[in-house]
């Protein structure tokens, strides 16, 4: 007896370049992201200390108390405050100071404590779940020398951080497709749900969300503290995640997620079986078959055999699931609204339902143009119909996206020097930028659209015959197919088989190819949406990384307050001061860099040139700063030669912020000096 070679079906044996390279753009572009980014930036920002960062106090102080921009989950262990000897000399235990919008923890000192520099550390979990960590010192009597390390990473750094990042863009990329995936479906083409390279597309996305979640939820701990991947199996460190906003908003969704399993089963189960069964453009009889004259879509209603309309049987089904992926994928949704920026800042009330929408209208505008992308390349047969209304859908969805993404940048941003002048105003508009660039190919492709011819039933039917597994014994014919081949029986050799299946599977995708390649219009517009594709992977990374980023209100708050917290970078202060002292090669000028330029320890460079412009080498060069407001200074320094015309001094203590005048006296010969000044603003 002889068996027939199974034919491989059609989404098991055609490969197609294009989605390969749309995944090593994604793989690069992710590479590109972590490879050159640092820890997140947290969005709770330390706005005051007591003592200050780098003050001089006469007596030991009771307690150290830290004020920041928002809500911070802090435990006993939060704040750590060390003698010169690195020991720790607090109680251990947390208070909590918080009075309406003021946002205050302390911990108490013990009593009797020596002169020298204290140094406190401390790490906390901002309200949107994202850790944030620092430290400072301060001293009693006057400065000393201390052997305290501070950290060099900050807590969600590191390769925990780098994984928990990936977890987050895997969530997101698999949540958009979930969504619009299964919404292309129910809006636009129903008869996709029985098409196998849609329910694969959406089935992985599935599975790629939950991988993703389980990911966050087990590296949470190490995230927001060791950052070693061992303490993933700490159970005391899970089950003070799961007590947390972050950790229950992660269960939340898995158990979401098992909701979204029983829809993804009845949708390819059930709901496809019905319409592959249906006669009329919902089913296989019509399988390419074009729309009605007037435009109309004709999937709504099919002929009985006497002529007379027969309303489709599917449309309650469609209805209920509807109805219920929406609620599902809403509920999915509320998990980042309610442990992320909306959860936080003001008007929650209104951020966080604003967000929830925002999130479903990119999942079903980029999410649908995925499901779209892999109809086109894969399914030979979709109706012109299918794409009009999921261009109506987009449309929606723009218009959605574009009255939330304004309530949203409004809320972040809160004037418009922040577009400009913060991290999260220039990535709001690099987002705006790809959304403009997206419009106009997504304008390409309805264009497109317009002209797009529909594939002839002979050919998309013979397209679905052909894709149909065969049983071993069965005889392929495809003579209506190719006249290139004839009905074969293969012989039982295993080897032979597999060789005549190889063959088969290559004259399939050739045909495949000259079908898909033989509308002009079909072509263009698969090129047309696989750009859009393209800068829709890169927006969906963009948007993530906003989603890390301090807001800029945020970010201006801080600014306004003279924050010292480490959420707001440090900027050197750079000055030139030219000098002329009289005697025979006096003028010059002073270059003076006092990094990071703010109240605490600074370091202190100094550079004198000539008047063209060479390293000038001077006798002596002292500074002093002084501080008019606070009656403060002059306090002199004498800083050391490292290199010809280049001085340095490590440990500049200036105590209070403001307006602190610094005096530079320059010698160039035994009896020639001057002094020249500027004023600087201290933070």
């Amino acid at each position: 007896m002889t068996a027939t070679a199974p034919a491989p079906s059609t989404a098991r044996v055609r490969a197609t370049a294009v989605l390969p390279r749309l995944a090593l753009v994604l793989a690069a572009l992710l590479a590109t992201l972590f490879a050159a980014a640092a820890p997140a930036t947290a969005h709770a920002a330390l706005t005051a200390s007591d003592p200050k960062d780098g003050a001089v106090v006469a007596t030991a102080p009771a307690q150290v108390t830290l004020s920041f921009s928002e809500q911070v989950a802090m435990g006993d262990d939060s704040i750590r405050v060390l003698d010169p000897q690195g020991r720790r000399v607090d109680t251990g235990e947390l208070r909590d100071m918080c009075s309406g919008n003021t946002i205050r923890y302390g911990t108490a000192l013990h009593s009797g404590l020596p002169n020298g520099t204290y140094t406190v550390a401390w790490q906390a979990v901002s309200a949107d779940s994202h850790p944030i960590s620092g430290a400072f010192t301060f001293s009693i009597g006057a400065p000393s020398a201390t052997d305290v390390t501070l950290p060099t990473t900050q807590t969600g750094g590191g390769p925990v951080g780098i994984a928990y990042g990936i977890a987050r863009y895997a969530a997101y990329a698999g949540f958009t497709v979930l969504v619009g995936g299964a919404a292309f479906i129910l809006l636009c083409w129903r008869r996709g749900a029985a098409e196998r390279p849609l329910q694969k597309l959406v089935v992985r996305a599935w599975i790629t969300l939950t991988a993703a979640t389980l990911a966050m939820l087990v590296l949470r701990t190490p995230y927001m503290g060791s950052g070693n991947f061992s303490d993933m199996f700490d159970l005391n460190g899970l089950r003070a995640v799961l007590e947390t906003k972050t950790g229950a908003s992660l269960v939340s969704r898995l158990l979401l997620l098992g909701a979204a399993a029983l829809f993804v089963a009845v949708l390819f189960g059930v709901y496809a079986r019905r319409v592959g069964d249906a006669p009329g453009p919902g089913g296989t009889e019509a399988l390419g078959k074009a729309e009605g004259a007037d435009g109309s879509d004709a999937s709504d209603a099919s002929e009985g055999s006497d002529g007379s309309a027969k309303p489709d049987d599917t449309s309650d089904l469609t209805f209920g699931l509807a109805i219920g992926g929406a609620v599902v994928s809403g509920g999915i949704a509320a998990t980042w609204a309610l442990s992320e920026h909306a959860s936080t800042g003001i008007q929650p009330g209104i951020a966080m339902p604003a967000d929830i929408l925002h999130l479903m209208a990119v999942a079903t505008w980029l999410g649908g143009l995925a499901a779209l992308l892999v109809a086109l390349h894969k399914v030979p047969g979709i109706e012109r119909a299918a794409v009009r209304r999921f261009s109506r859908v987009a449309f929606v969805s723009v218009l959605v996206l574009a009255v939330t993404g304004v309530y949203q940048s409004w809320r972040q941003l809160g004037s418009w020097s922040a577009l400009t002048d913060t991290e999260y105003g220039q990535l709001l508009l690099l987002k705006v930028g790809l959304v403009a660039v997206l419009l106009a190919i997504a304008y390409v492709s309805r264009k497109w659209t317009a002209r797009l011819a529909e594939t002839p039933v002979a050919v998309a039917q013979a397209s679905a015959d052909v894709s149909r597994e065969t049983a071993p014994g069965d005889v392929i014919d495809t003579s209506d197919v190719s006249r290139e081949t004839e009905p074969v029986t293969v012989p039982a050799d295993p080897a032979r088989a597999a060789q005549l299946a190889r063959q088969r599977a290559a004259r399939e995708n050739a045909r495949e190819k000259r079908v898909r390649d033989a509308d002009p219009d079909r072509s263009g517009l698969r090129r047309s949406v696989l750009a859009e594709a393209a800068i829709a992977v890169i927006l969906l990374a963009v948007t993530t990384v906003l989603t890390s980023t301090e807001p800029g209100r945020t970010v201006e708050q801080e600014t306004a307050r003279g924050s010292t917290g480490t959420a707001v970078p440090d900027r050197a202060v750079k000055i030139t001061l030219p000098f002329d002292t009289g005697g025979p090669n006096g003028k010059g000028s002073v270059r003076l860099e006092l990094d990071p330029g703010r109240v605490g320890a600074n370091t202190l460079h100094l550079w004198s040139d000539s008047a063209d412009g060479a390293p000038l080498d001077l006798p002596e060069i002292k500074v002093a700063f002084t501080l008019p407001a606070k009656d403060i200074g002059p306090l002199p320094l004498v800083p050391e030669q490292a290199a010809p015309g280049h001085w340095t001094a490590s440990g500049v203590q200036l105590p209070l912020a403001g307006e602190w005048r610094i005096d530079v006296t320059v010698r160039t010969s035994d009896i020639d000096q001057t002094t020249v000044q500027k004023t600087v603003k201290i933070g």
